[in-house]
């Protein structure tokens, strides 16, 4: 099964998450067990946040929308949010829950990105790590381009070499994609410092 078929991306509360499942397996058909584990035998719905731990305090995902998504983003101990997406800002939502939000508008436009946009990130997460308990979410619409892009850059800055930095956001964040040009954005971002 090719990558790409085997990954869904949930956006929006409640959408329908569909896990293609192969109906044989050398060319016999798997039994109902053993497809259960599939969600062949009922609809699947995703609850909650779209968030993925990369560390003990960072974490990416997908957007957060509404009040009762940052109160569960709160909830999972998250103190500071980079905020990639251009689409919201989560900036209000953040403020009834104590949450401190860096608002990074950025294009998914597959477009080179400036230093400062990474700049503004990284001074965000390196101060909210300064002697404090912080918990750091970046995130952006799905989680997929934005998120970890930003993701890298602040690993990056803190001494994390690019492949294991990535190798580290694509195996916990399986739909993480990383777009050459946003790599090469990161890359030059990083050797400016």
């Amino acid at each position: 099964m090719r990558r790409e078929q085997a990954v869904a991306v949930w956006v929006g509360a409640k959408s329908k998450v569909k896990i293609p499942t192969p109906s044989t397996r050398s060319g016999q058909a798997l039994s109902p067990k053993t497809r259960q584990g599939w969600g062949t035998q009922k609809k699947a719905y995703r609850t909650g946040m779209d968030i993925t731990w990369l560390t003990d305090r960072i974490a990416v995902g997908g957007g957060i929308w509404n009040s009762d998504n940052m109160e569960k983003v709160a909830k999972a101990g998250i103190t500071h949010i980079i905020d990639m997406q251009i689409e919201f800002d989560d900036t209000p939502l953040g403020l009834a829950h104590g949450i401190e939000v860096l608002w990074n508008p950025t294009d998914d436009d597959f477009e080179p990105k400036p230093g400062t946009l990474f700049r503004r990130g990284v001074d965000f997460a390196q101060a909210a790590f300064e002697g404090t308990e912080a918990k750091l979410f970046i995130h952006c619409a799905a989680g997929v381009h934005r998120a970890p892009m930003m993701a890298l850059a602040v690993l990056g800055s803190m001494g994390w070499s690019l492949e294991d930095a990535m190798q580290l956001i694509e195996g916990r964040r399986p739909v993480a994609d990383f777009a050459e040009v946003y790599v090469e954005s990161v890359e030059q971002f990083l050797g400016g410092e």
